[in-house]
C-alpha cells in the first residue's frame, strides 16, 4: 500500500513538475514575443511623435494588476503590429501572419493558435469604439488578461531592458 502511494506521489510530482516546465517556456516564448514585438517602438515614437509617456505604459505592460490607459500606446500597438505585417487591410488581426510570428519566435503550434484564437476572442469582445487606438487598448488589456491567467506572462525586467535600449 505504501508502495502503491509512493509511486502514485511520485508520479504526480512528475505531472506538476512537467506543468511548471510548460509554464516556465511559455512566459520565455512570450519574453521572446514581447522582445520582437518592440523592437520597432523607437522607430513608431519617431514616426508618429508619441509622448515619452508611452515608454511608462511599455514597461508596465505585463504587471498584473496595471491597465494600459493611455490612447498613444494603442497607437504604438497598431504601428508595431503593421511594421510585423500582423494586420489585415480592415486592421485586424491577420491570423496567418500572426500565427507565423509566434512559430518563428519561439511558440509551438499549439501555442502559437492559442494566442492568435485568444487575440481574436479579445477583438470580438472589445467594445466598438471608432477610435482605433483606444480599440486597441482594449484588445491589449483583455489580452494580457488572458495571458495572466494562464500564468505566461513574462518577467518584465530582462524585457524592458532589452526593448528599452533599442529605443
Amino acid at each position: 500500500m505504501v508502495k502503491m502511494i509512493t509511486k502514485k506521489l511520485a508520479c504526480l510530482m512528475m505531472v506538476l513538475m512537467c506543468a511548471l516546465k510548460k509554464v516556465e517556456s511559455s512566459a520565455d516564448v512570450m519574453k521572446g514575443l514581447s522582445e520582437n514585438f518592440g523592437k520597432a517602438l523607437g522607430d513608431c515614437k519617431k514616426e508618429l511623435d508619441l509622448p515619452d509617456s508611452i515608454m511608462t505604459e511599455f514597461y508596465n505592460f505585463w504587471k498584473d494588476d496595471y491597465v494600459l490607459s493611455d490612447r498613444s500606446t494603442g497607437c504604438a500597438i497598431i504601428c508595431l503590429s503593421s511594421k510585423l505585417d500582423l494586420l489585415d487591410p480592415d486592421g485586424n488581426l491577420h491570423h496567418g501572419n500572426a500565427k507565423d510570428f509566434a512559430l518563428k519566435h519561439g511558440a509551438d503550434e499549439g501555442m502559437a493558435g492559442q494566442l492568435v484564437g485568444m487575440i481574436h476572442e479579445c477583438e470580438k469582445a472589445a467594445p466598438d469604439n471608432p477610435d482605433a487606438c483606444l480599440k486597441v487598448l482594449d484588445i491589449a488589456n483583455c489580452f494580457k488578461k488572458k495571458i495572466h491567467e494562464l500564468k505566461w506572462a513574462p518577467s518584465m525586467d530582462v524585457v524592458v531592458a532589452e526593448v528599452l535600449a533599442d529605443v
